[in-house]
């Protein structure tokens, strides 16, 4: 890990692959729930994130379908290991989740997190889900406070 001085009034770390690997192994490690649910990433690079999991029978809802919060904790997960992967503790401060389709039991679904702007403290990113055809099945966007507490 090494500090560069990018602008005199922002001090920003800059992270090498390595270091990154190792607070996505962290995060993984301590988050039973994103265990539970399954999830794999399968890409993972400074403010991007993507994973994918399959819906499990004990993950759907009265209807059938995938209950809405299993669609949510996995975008959450996503956005999480997206804005921390800059190496400051990041915490959600807001986030909205659109279900635009169902999902049902055996399908796979991918999650992208992508950062659309950062600053020295308040980070933006855009999350969405989408199912084996490439159809959306939501959309989720987060805004994420950055610390100064190191992962």
């Amino acid at each position: 890990m090494k500090r560069t001085q990018n602008n005199p009034e922002e001090d920003t770390l800059v992270l090498q692959d390595c270091d990154r690997e190792k607070i996505l192994s962290g995060m993984l490690d301590r988050d039973n729930f994103s265990k539970w649910l399954g999830i794999v990433v399968d890409e993972y690079r400074a403010g991007f994130c993507r994973l994918h999991y399959s819906i499990k029978e004990e993950m759907l809802n009265g209807f059938g379908i995938v209950h809405g919060g299993i669609v949510f904790s996995a975008a959450d997960s996503a956005f999480a290991f997206a804005c921390n992967s800059h190496g400051l503790v990041s915490l959600a401060l807001d986030v909205t989740i659109s279900f635009i389709r169902a999902a049902k039991s055996g399908d796979i679904l991918t999650v992208e997190a992508s950062e659309i702007n950062t600053g020295k403290k308040i980070s933006f990113y855009n999350v969405t889900t989408t199912n084996e055809k490439g159809e959306i099945v939501s959309v989720f966007k987060g805004t994420a406070y950055r610390t100064k507490e190191r992962c």
